[in-house]
């Protein structure tokens, strides 16, 4: 909806990928839908959802076996953003790094964005 042709909206890097299809296969999900709602100390969250029916409306992207469907209204804010996973000793889960925030809280949970 809001991408450029010939290039993905977002990113997803092979360690994102690998989890990605894992969780897919688990269940039968489709894949995982992305999308921003209100919340946190920044202003701004981001949300995951297992995906059973795609959207025709959504945003897909597909890399080795993993989709990721992104909500429509969450489509200007993710497009350009890299979709990891991380893996350390305290923790594991995906990280953004998404180059259209301005600022993040310090939890790491919680983005805002540039107010036009």
């Amino acid at each position: 909806m809001f991408g450029i042709p010939g290039k993905q909206a977002v990113s997803i890097t092979s360690a994102a990928a690998t989890q990605i299809s894992k969780l897919m296969t688990k269940d039968g999900h489709q894949g995982l839908r992305i999308g921003i709602k209100k919340g946190g100390c920044a202003g701004m969250e981001y949300t995951m959802d297992y995906v059973d029916e795609v959207d025709p409306m959504d945003e897909v992207v597909e890399e080795s076996g993993a989709r990721v469907m992104i909500a429509p209204m969450a489509q200007m804010f993710l497009f350009g953003t890299e979709i990891d996973y991380e893996t350390s000793l305290l923790e594991s889960g995906f990280k953004f790094r998404n180059p259209n925030v301005t600022e993040a809280c310090g939890c790491g949970e919680s983005i805002k964005f540039a107010e036009t």
